[in-house]
C-alpha cells in the first residue's frame, strides 16, 4: 500500500441542512479522497472531454448523466432562500447551467430519485428528525434578528426537488424519475451509454466500476472545469484493485450494511494495520485499516462467506453478499458472488402491482412516472406508500397546522379516486411517512381514503386517464375540485387563467382548513398572484427586504407543499389542468410574498399593496369576492387579525389614490361577480394533456403518453 499524503479527513460537504438524499455514499470516503488521496482528484476541462470524446466516437455525441438530487443545493443560486423560494430566479439559473453544457455540445440527461428504499427507511427518519432541530434553529434565528440567517444554515426551499424535475422537463431536458434508489441507476446509464461522465457529489459513485465521477460541488460553471475522482488512484492508495472496492464500501458500512454492526470489526483491523497515523482521525485509520484487512483476503465467494460468518449480522448472515451486489451494474460479475448467487435488482412486477390490478393503468403510472410527467401517483399504486420530507415549518406556532394535517383531507379524496373500492366499499389504506412537528416517524400513519362529493360518484381511472370528449373535460376538471371541496365553483374558476385558478383552488382550501388565517393573510395572496405577473426573474432578485417575518416563512413554505398537492391531484385526475400551470415560479415568489404579508399587516392602502396598478383592482375584488363565497358556504367567516407593524419600522405610508379607498374592513364582504373580468380572462383553449412551458421565452412543447 502506497503511504497516503498527510492531511486529516472528515466527510465531504458543509454540512447544511438538505432535504434530500438520505445519506450521500459512504460516511467519511469523499473527505477522505480530497485530503488524503489528492493524486486521485483531477482537475479536468469538460469542454476538452467532450471534444476527445468527439473524435473517439463521432456518431454518439458527448453525454453528463446528472445526479440531480445530489446537485439541487448547488443549483440553487439566488440569496434568498428561507422566504419560500424565489423559482423565477431559480428557474433562470438552470437555464444558464443547461446552456454552458449546450455550448460546448454536451447533451445532459437528468436523473432523480423515484422512491425510498425500505432498507434506507431507517437513515432517512434519522435525517428527518434531525432536520426538525435544523429548522427550529432556523425559526429562534429569524425571531431574534428579523432577517435569513447566513449560508452556514441553508436548507433548500421546500420541494425543491420536486419542482426542479419539471422545470427541467419544461426545459426541454431528458429527465429520468426512478425506479429504485438513483445512483445505480445513473451508475448503469453512464456505463450503458458510453457518457463522459457523472456529475453529482455522492462518494458511491467511487465504489461503482462505471464511467468517470465528476464534483457538482467544484464545477466551475463559466470555464466548465472541475474535479474528477479517480477510482484507480483511490485504488493505487488503498492497495486495492476496483474488484474490493463494493465489499471495502460495505465493510465500511453503506445503505445495506449499518455501521452499528461494523464497530468490533473495525477496532480489530485497527490493531492490526501498520498504517496507524495519529496526524489522522478516527475515520480516517478505519478506512486505512479495513483497506488493508481486505487486501490480504483472496477474491472469492468463501471468503464473503467466512467474513459473513465473523460479523456480528444476527440472523441475515446474506447482507454483505448483498450489499456486494447492489454495486454490481448490468452485465457485470464479481468474484466475491458466483452469478448463481445472484437476486434481481429490479422490483418483481407482483410486488410494484399489489395495490392496482389494472395493467393498463398500471403501466400508464408507471411510465409517466419514470418520464417525470406525474407526480407520487406510481409509488401509491405499486407499493400504497407516500412520504414527504421536512418543510420550513415553526413549531412553535400553534396557530397553524402542519402542512401534512393541513392537506390530509384533499390527499384522503385523492386517494379514493386513484385507488378501487374492495367488496363492500372498503379502500386499501395508504401508509404515510409524512414529516411534521409531534410525528415521531416510529412507523407510517395509515390513511383511510375518502370519497369527494361528486353527483352521480366518482369517475374511474378509466375514464379520467383514456377517455376523450369534452364531458370527459369536465369530469377531470370538476374531479380535481371536489378533491378541495370546490367542486361548486367550477364556472367561476374555469373563466379564469389557468395559473390563476389553481391558485385560487389553493387559498381557498388553505382558508378553509386553517381558521386562523385571517383578512391580511388572504389579501397579501391575492396581491402576491396579481403583482408577480409580468415580473422577470431580474426584477424579482433586486427586490428589497427591511426585515424577514417568520410567520410568512411558515406560510410560504405551507403554500409551497400546497403546490405538490394540486400535482397529485392533477396526475390522479387525468390533468385537467397543464403540469406547467401549477408549477411555483407561476404562483409564488418568497421576497414578493414577504412584502405582500408585512404590507397587508401592517394596514397599507390598497393602492400601495396593489403596486399603484388601478388595473389590478377589479381582479382582486373579483378574487376576494370568490373565497369569500366559498368560505361563506362551509361556514367559514374571516376575520380581521392584523399583526402590527412591530417588525416594520420606518416605513412611511403614501398618499392613495381615490380609486383604492376600499379599505381592508374586518366586515367586509363585496358584491360578488359571476364573471371575472379583465386582466384574469382566460383565453379559450384545450384542456388537460398537453404539457408545455408557460414561461414566455420557451415554447417547446411535449405531450403526455397517448392513452
Amino acid at each position: 500500500m502506497r503511504s497516503p499524503a498527510p492531511a486529516g479527513s472528515g466527510s465531504a460537504g458543509s454540512g447544511c441542512c438538505e432535504f434530500q438524499r438520505s445519506v450521500m455514499g459512504i460516511k467519511g470516503l469523499q473527505g477522505f479522497v480530497a485530503r488524503v488521496c489528492p493524486d486521485a482528484c483531477r482537475t479536468v476541462d469538460l469542454r476538452e472531454m467532450a471534444e476527445k470524446h468527439r473524435i473517439d466516437h463521432p456518431d454518439f455525441p458527448p453525454v453528463v448523466v446528472v445526479d440531480a438530487m445530489s446537485c439541487v443545493r448547488y443549483w440553487y443560486t439566488p440569496e434568498s432562500w428561507v422566504c419560500g423560494g424565489q423559482w423565477r430566479e431559480y428557474l433562470a439559473s438552470l437555464e444558464d447551467f443547461i446552456k454552458a453544457f449546450m455550448a460546448a455540445g454536451i447533451k445532459l440527461v437528468f436523473y432523480f430519485d423515484g422512491v425510498v428504499e425500505e432498507k434506507k427507511r431507517d437513515e432517512w427518519i434519522k435525517r428527518r428528525l434531525q432536520n426538525n432541530k435544523e429548522i427550529a434553529r432556523i425559526f429562534q434565528f429569524i425571531k431574534t434578528h428579523r432577517k435569513q440567517p447566513g449560508r452556514e444554515m441553508f436548507v433548500v426551499p421546500s420541494a425543491l426537488p420536486t419542482f426542479t424535475r419539471f422545470a427541467l422537463k419544461s426545459l426541454g431536458q431528458k429527465t429520468v424519475c426512478t425506479l429504485q434508489e438513483a445512483d445505480f441507476e445513473v451508475a448503469a446509464y453512464g456505463l450503458q451509454h458510453n457518457c463522459i461522465g457523472i456529475l453529482g457529489q455522492d462518494s458511491d459513485y467511487l465504489i461503482y466500476n462505471t464511467c468517470p465521477y465528476f464534483s457538482i460541488e467544484k464545477l466551475r460553471l463559466d470555464r466548465l472545469v472541475t474535479v474528477m475522482y479517480s477510482r484507480e488512484d483511490l485504488c493505487r492508495v488503498l492497495g486495492l484493485s476496483l474488484t474490493h472496492l463494493p465489499l471495502f464500501a460495505c465493510l465500511l458500512g453503506n445503505d445495506v450494511v449499518p455501521e452499528s454492526l461494523l464497530g468490533g470489526f473495525w477496532q480489530k483491523c485497527l490493531v492490526t494495520s501498520p498504517h496507524k497515523n495519529n496526524s489522522y482521525n478516527r475515520r480516517t485509520n478505519v478506512l486505512l485499516a479495513v483497506a488493508n484487512y481486505i487486501s490480504k483476503v483472496p477474491c472469492s465467494y468463501s471468503s464473503l462467506k467466512h467474513l459473513e460468518e465473523m460479523l456480528p449480522l444476527r440472523s441475515d448472515k446474506t447482507l454483505l453478499c448483498r450489499g456486494v451486489e447492489s454495486y454490481l451494474l448490468p452485465g457485470q460479475q464479481s468474484p466475491w458472488i458466483p452469478p448463481n448467487a445472484r437476486n434481481c435488482q429490479l422490483f418483481s412486477l407482483q410486488q410494484q402491482t399489489a395495490m392496482c390490478q389494472d395493467k393498463e393503468i398500471f403501466q400508464l403510472a408507471k411510465e409517466q412516472h419514470i418520464q417525470s410527467e406525474n407526480y407520487t401517483i406510481f409509488n401509491i399504486l405499486s407499493n400504497g406508500e407516500i412520504e414527504c420530507s421536512n418543510s420550513l415549518e415553526d413549531e412553535c406556532d400553534t396557530e397553524i397546522p402542519g402542512q401534512a394535517l393541513i392537506y390530509r383531507p384533499a390527499r384522503q379524496h385523492i386517494y379514493s379516486v386513484l385507488l378501487e373500492s374492495e367488496k363492500g366499499g372498503a379502500y386499501p389504506v395508504v401508509k404515510e411517512w409524512f414529516v411534521y412537528f409531534g410525528n415521531p416517524l416510529q412507523q407510517p400513519e395509515l390513511i383511510q381514503p375518502v370519497q369527494p362529493s361528486i353527483p352521480g360518484g366518482t369517475p374511474n381511472l378509466k375514464t379520467l386517464w383514456f377517455a376523450k370528449g369534452p364531458d370527459v373535460e369536465k369530469q377531470r376538471y370538476s374531479t380535481f375540485l371536489a378533491c378541495f371541496h370546490l367542486q361548486d365553483g367550477m364556472e367561476e374558476l374555469q373563466a379564469l387563467e389557468a395559473p390563476v385558478a389553481a391558485f385560487c383552488c389553493l387559498l381557498a382550501y388553505l382558508m378553509m382548513q386553517v381558521s386562523s388565517l385571517s383578512l391580511e393573510d388572504l389579501n397579501a395572496f391575492l396581491a402576491l398572484i396579481l403583482c408577480l405577473k409580468g415580473k422577470s426573474a431580474a426584477q424579482l432578485a433586486g427586490l428589497q427586504l427591511a426585515q424577514v417575518d417568520s410567520r410568512a416563512v411558515h406560510l410560504g413554505a405551507v403554500f409551497v407543499r400546497g403546490l405538490t398537492t394540486l400535482l397529485m391531484a392533477n396526475s390522479t385526475c387525468g390533468f385537467p389542468f397543464r403540469m406547467d400551470d401549477l408549477m411555483p415560479w407561476e404562483q409564488f415568489d418568497g421576497k414578493l410574498f414577504q412584502e405582500k404579508y408585512q404590507q397587508s399587516h401592517r394596514g397599507c392602502s390598497l393602492e400601495e399593496l396593489l403596486e399603484g396598478n388601478e388595473s389590478l383592482y377589479t381582479p382582486f375584488q373579483n378574487l376576494k369576492s370568490f373565497i369569500y363565497k366559498v368560505c361563506m358556504a362551509k361556514k367559514r367567516t374571516i376575520q380581521s387579525r392584523p399583526r402590527g407593524n412591530a417588525f416594520i419600522t420606518g416605513t412611511q405610508r403614501r398618499e392613495f389614490n381615490p380609486r383604492f379607498q376600499q379599505t381592508h374592513r374586518s366586515s367586509f364582504v363585496p358584491p360578488y361577480h359571476n364573471q371575472m373580468r379583465g386582466f384574469l380572462w382566460r383565453n379559450p383553449q384545450p384542456q388537460g394533456r398537453e404539457y408545455r412551458s408557460g414561461h414566455p421565452d420557451r415554447r417547446r412543447r411535449f405531450h403526455l403518453p397517448p392513452r
